[in-house]
């Protein structure tokens, strides 16, 4: 494995990170296999490790597995999605902050935690708020430093600007959706990123598996049955571009998993692609093509299929703000939507 620099943070990870989200009950239940899983990537190189303190027990299965290695890891996690039903126990608050730190350190087995970030924007809490609480966890040396996730463009700039005018520590990485399928980020996302020195780790890179090989135009599986909430593995233009890249990565001669991976690693904007094994033997197929690297031919030709920029439908799990989910967020009362 080689190493890049995470944004100017000067620690060294891997293109490839680990994602734990399928380790543990969200995924795969065998918590021996989980840190069979993980070691395997270790040894592997890989020294890149993500997960969140929503992800069922996945943290648990990480901390048991990391015992004697905790050193060699680079470690991430996340705060802000429920994880019970009470309703202070989520968010970005001040409040939740300082108790989900400590409930992940101890779920982690770990006295700290390389980068800890916010899953998602939180609409009800001041991004000062935020900032503070997570200042304060980096200088007790709780957290070495701090990132967001799925921030749109200007969110990020705010939260950079805020941290500049009021002395907080600032977001260091961002974690956005990217793969040959949804590329919307390289408009605005990743020149944001890069023009404060943040480093970008990609989730998602094979499209929720769309990009795996596995589902294709005509076939039925469970993900294409109507009812799962998986509608983009059943968008009929995202279904006929992923047959495009199929022949393409046949001519290329390599999987179509390793082409999509490759991808989003040619980006000078991308730090690490993470990916997110549920099985071994999907651990080792994303290994194997650790060393392809796609010639500027080929990414001219994924760019005639995928233009730079563009998305081919939309993942059903991106989230895209509350002004796109609710409807009173971008509807004038009635009475007030006339001309004259």
């Amino acid at each position: 494995m080689q190493y890049r620099t995470l944004g100017r943070t000067g620690i060294k990870v891997t293109p490839y990170a680990l994602g734990a989200m399928m380790l543990g009950s969200y995924g795969n239940p065998d918590r021996q296999e989980g840190i069979r899983i993980i070691h395997r990537a270790l040894d592997a190189g890989i020294n890149f490790v993500d997960t969140a303190d929503r992800y069922g027990d996945s943290e648990e299965v990480v901390g048991e597995a990391l015992r004697g290695r905790r050193d060699q890891v680079v470690l991430a996690t996340k705060f802000y999605g429920p994880v019970d039903d009470d309703i202070n126990h989520r968010g970005a608050s001040r409040r939740w902050i300082m108790a989900a730190v400590e409930r992940s350190l101890r779920n982690l087995g770990t006295d700290y935690i390389d980068l800890y970030q916010l899953h998602r924007p939180d609409p009800d809490t001041d991004i000062e708020e935020t900032l503070s609480a997570l200042t304060d966890l980096v200088r007790q040396g709780k957290v070495r430093a701090i990132g967001s996730s799925s921030m749109r463009g200007s969110e990020i700039v705010e939260a950079q600007w805020t941290s500049e005018r009021r002395g907080f520590e600032r977001f260091r990485t961002e974690q956005p959706n990217y793969s040959i399928l949804d590329r919307e980020i390289e408009r605005e996302i990743l020149p944001v990123a890069q023009r404060y020195g943040m480093g970008t780790l990609v989730y998602s890179p094979l499209a929720g598996g769309a990009l795996s090989g596995k589902y294709r135009a005509g076939q039925t599986n469970d993900n294409f049955r109507a009812g799962t909430g998986m509608q983009h593995f059943r968008d009929e233009r995202r279904l006929a571009t992923i047959e495009q890249l199929v022949t393409l990565a046949d001519e290329v001669g390599i999987p179509l998993s390793h082409l999509a991976m490759a991808f989003t690693l040619a980006h000078p904007g991308v730090t690490s692609a993470i990916i997110g094994p549920r099985t071994m033997e999907q651990l080792e197929s994303t290994l194997a093509g650790a060393e392809v690297a796609l010639s500027d031919e080929v990414l001219d030709r994924i760019d005639a299929i995928v233009p730079p920029g563009e998305s081919i439908g939309a993942m059903d799990m991106v989230y895209r703000g509350p002004e796109v989910g609710e409807s009173a967020l971008r509807r004038r009362p009635a009475s007030e939507r006339m001309a004259g």
